[in-house]
């Protein structure tokens, strides 16, 4: 069985750390993921990956190379495809 892979981009900032990339982290351990992940450590790092993939709130992740999008979505991706 192959070990599929994750990009998980989630800020984590200074003085707050999302909640909601923490739980997808957790998701794609518990659902046996490899995780590339992506910290978006400033202020100006959030808020222009933002812009750039045009959301309006993170965490986002990729399964082979599709975007998934948030938390809520990674749940519904996993149930869907059993993993």
């Amino acid at each position: 069985m192959s070990v599929r892979s994750a990009t998980l981009y989630r800020m984590k900032l200074p003085d707050h750390e999302c909640p909601y990339g923490l739980l997808a982290r957790r998701m794609l351990d518990d659902a046996g993921f490899e995780v590339d992940e992506r910290l978006l450590t400033s202020r100006d790092e959030v808020e222009a990956f933002k812009e750039e993939q045009q959301v309006s709130t993170t965490p986002i992740i990729f399964i082979d190379d599709e975007r998934i999008d948030g938390s809520e979505q990674l749940a519904d991706y996993l149930q869907t495809a059993g993993a």
